[in-house]
């Protein structure tokens, strides 16, 4: 699923749909995982929050915006949800699942 506005106004819409029609879908948000998703991969919202906080402080402290560099996320997060996996009857590897930042039981 694209990393859309729409789509996260949208979610809980996205994934009952995707439950009905038994469709393992790979979220761009962790918010989609917590709520009965399937898997998610993308950015760590606290790491990009804290990022920010630094920008901010910059800032205040002096730092002229245009002079900032701009900067990637650095930190990405595998989050699988193994009670949605059995309700589709999908079995998740064990490496995948090792690879995994947290798994939701």
């Amino acid at each position: 699923m694209a990393p859309d506005p729409l789509f996260f106004q949208e979610r809980q819409r996205m994934l009952d749909f995707a439950r009905t029609a038994r469709l393992p879908v790979m979220y761009p948000f962790r918010d989609f995982v917590d709520a009965g998703g399937l898997v998610s991969y993308s950015v760590s919202s606290v790491e990009v929050a804290r990022a920010a906080a630094r920008y901010v402080d910059k800032i205040l402290k002096g730092a002229k915006p245009a002079d900032l560099p701009v900067e990637q996320p650095t930190k990405f997060e595998l989050v699988i949800n193994l009670r949605t996996a059995r309700v589709l009857g999908l079995t998740i590897p064990p490496s995948l699942l090792l690879r995994a930042d947290e798994v939701v039981e």
